[in-house]
């Protein structure tokens, strides 16, 4: 059974989600059935169905997040919130 696409809003919706420094707050909820990027309110709510062990949930963040901007998972930085559902990340 192939695994379904994750659904992504449009990059320039994420984008005008950061703030004037390119930061970029999400909601993450590790271990989901399935995986999906929302705008919720003031940042971005994802879903991912990495574990949150051994960094596994923060490394599925940046590279869906780098997947929907259509960027290289380098030019996205986690900048707070490594033990968080609630992180700060910096898009260069």
């Amino acid at each position: 059974m192939a695994k379904p696409k994750p659904d992504f809003p449009p990059a320039a919706d994420i984008l005008a989600q950061c703030d004037g420094e390119g930061r970029l707050a999400v909601r993450v909820t590790p271990g989901a059935r399935s995986e999906s990027i929302s705008i919720a309110g003031q940042g971005i709510t994802l879903k991912t169905r990495a574990k949150p062990k051994d960094g596994e949930a923060n490394d599925a963040v940046i590279a869906m997040l780098a997947k929907a901007l259509r960027l290289a998972p380098s030019r996205i930085t986690l900048v707070r919130g490594d033990t968080s559902r609630e992180k700060m990340v910096q898009i260069h």
